[in-house]
């Protein structure tokens, strides 16, 4: 299991990193790469939704209401953010059994890679039909090509 720190939860992240992100492609998956300076560049752009950034508009009407700056305090450290991971396994792979299979031998592997990844980097592995049939060392050579090729 991926810690919860780990791992990409919302929908939008992962549209982000599929269509913002870098990728390769090996016979039983692809993976998508976006990097927290790519990701840095994509929100420096135009806001689409107000709501997208709820913890500075918190911080900005609670500086507002006590008079305070609205600038948070920086500490000597700065803090990265931890990689997070996300896994798509379509109904092409196979049946719920099947893809659950594939799941947790695509997790186990990411897991043991993680510190191969730049913090505040996100990844996006996506299980193609072949993987049904693939044993854990074949997917992890998959994952380690498609890795060393995007992240170079």
């Amino acid at each position: 299991m991926l810690p919860a720190a780990h791992r990409l939860t919302r929908s939008q992240d992962f549209g982000l990193v599929v269509r913002r992100g870098r990728r390769a492609g090996r016979s039983r998956l692809v993976v998508h790469v976006l990097t927290s300076a790519a990701r840095d560049a994509v929100s420096a752009g135009p806001r689409t939704s107000a709501a997208s950034d709820g913890a500075s508009a918190e911080l900005r009407t609670s500086a507002a209401s006590n008079g305070a700056s609205a600038v948070p305090s920086t500490s000597a450290q700065p803090t990265l953010d931890p990689s997070k991971v996300g896994f798509v396994v379509s109904k092409a792979v196979g049946n719920s059994v099947v893809r659950h299979r594939v799941s947790r031998r695509l997790r186990h592997l990411v897991r043991d890679r993680l510190d191969l990844l730049p913090p505040g980097t996100s990844l996006v592995v996506r299980a193609l039909a072949p993987a049904a049939d693939a044993d854990s060392a074949s997917l992890g050579r998959d994952l380690d090509a498609a890795l060393h090729k995007v992240l170079r």
